[in-house]
């Protein structure tokens, strides 16, 4: 879901001289360039927030008439003493929280623990409430999408950074319990963050690196088996090493890859009668946390024995071709975006030739149709 608007984007949006949604509609289009540029699915539903105000207006009178909100000068903040295992995702304790928090002089709110869901503003883009012109907080856009769309009001995997766990994601699971008596998610996957250099990426240090950079210098696949290589909770290095073993890797996979199937149809087999009999240990790695490093691991080790039978001149061809169908199910997974070229009889008839031509010894014919073959991408 996309957030398309928050006091960053209207301020943006006023320094730019642009319209809130100019400014959304680009960095959109642009993520999900990117998106497809490393490999990534685009999901088939994509809301925005602004599609969803009376949703979450009506959303937001619920809680006041639930007596976990309320009103104050056109704010409404949610009551976080309603919820009894506030925290809990987090393990942040509650009365810790309370001692630490810095209370605002003439603070209007109940508690400082207390989370707006309505702000009262005329400033930038806002819409009509009962409390008065505003706009939704951050917090409760989640909630009413997932409200909306799930029948079940609940999804099963919730994502996002390491530091959206607190306050975001628990003050989401706070107003889902106050509401469906769910905490909204039933699991729960926060990832680190990205360095350059083992630092974080950051504006203030001068080391952001657009994706779009990345995936034009090294290629999407390259940049995506960079993050594959660490578990999504373990920070992700970009350095020339990291960045180098997975240009190599995605290298060797694809030499693997392309001369598996070329054996293949060389030999006449049909690619699609191939099994994946060696994925298990490769998903069972998934399986375990999305242990990606792992995986990938596996997959290594099927390249391997890919390129012992590939060598074998009297290997076995439909053992092969079982090595290679569980490949291609695996790049499929990982969102590797590599690729085989299928040959057509006319390309099969002058592979033929090359390996006649080279047989016989007429190294001009062949050095010629070697250089028809390359140029065709076969070689």
């Amino acid at each position: 879901n996309y957030t398309d608007v928050d006091d960053k984007i209207i301020n943006a949006a006023i320094k730019e001289n642009k319209t809130e949604k100019e400014l959304t509609t680009y960095y959109i289009s642009e993520f999900e360039k990117a998106l497809k540029g490393i490999g990534s699915m685009v999901p088939n539903i994509t809301p925005k927030v602004t599609e969803y105000i009376d949703k979450i207006i009506s959303y937001i009178e619920n809680l006041v008439a639930l007596d976990a909100a309320y009103v104050v000068d056109g704010d409404v903040y949610f009551r976080v003493s309603k919820i009894k295992d506030y925290g809990s995702l987090s393990g942040i304790n509650v009365e810790d929280l309370k001692i630490g928090a810095r209370i605002e002089e003439n603070s209007v709110k109940e508690s400082p623990l207390d989370f707006a869901l309505w702000k009262k503003t005329d400033k930038g883009i806002n819409w009509d409430s009962p409390w008065g012109k505003g706009r939704p907080g951050w917090h409760t856009e989640c909630c009413v999408m997932i409200d909306t769309i799930f029948d079940k009001k609940e999804i099963d995997i919730h994502g996002g950074g390491y530091d959206l766990k607190f306050p975001h994601h628990e003050n989401e699971i706070a107003q889902a319990e106050a509401t469906n008596g769910n905490k909204i998610a039933r699991f729960w996957m926060h990832n680190a963050f990205i360095n350059f250099g083992n630092e974080k990426m950051s504006k203030s240090l001068g080391n952001v690196v657009y994706a779009d950079e990345m995936i034009n210098k090294i290629g999407g696949p390259a940049t995506r088996m960079v993050i594959l290589s660490a578990h999504y909770r373990q920070p992700v290095n970009f350095t020339d090493v990291t960045v180098q073993a997975a240009t190599s890797e995605i290298s060797k996979i694809s030499f693997a890859y392309k001369q598996a199937s070329l054996k293949l149809q060389v030999a006449r087999i049909d690619l699609k009668l191939g099994k994946p009999k060696y994925i298990e240990p490769f998903l069972l790695a998934l399986a375990d946390d999305l242990n990606t490093a792992n995986a990938l691991m596996e997959l290594y080790n099927l390249v391997k024995l890919m390129n012992n039978e590939i060598r074998n001149l009297n290997g076995d061809l439909n053992l092969l071709n079982d090595y290679f169908k569980s490949l291609c199910d695996m790049l499929y997974v990982l969102g590797l975006d590599i690729s085989y070229k299928t040959l057509s009889e006319e390309d099969l008839k002058l592979y033929d030739e090359y390996l006649i031509s080279k047989a016989n010894k007429d190294f001009e014919k062949s050095d010629r149709v070697r250089n028809e073959l390359i140029k065709k991408g076969i070689l």
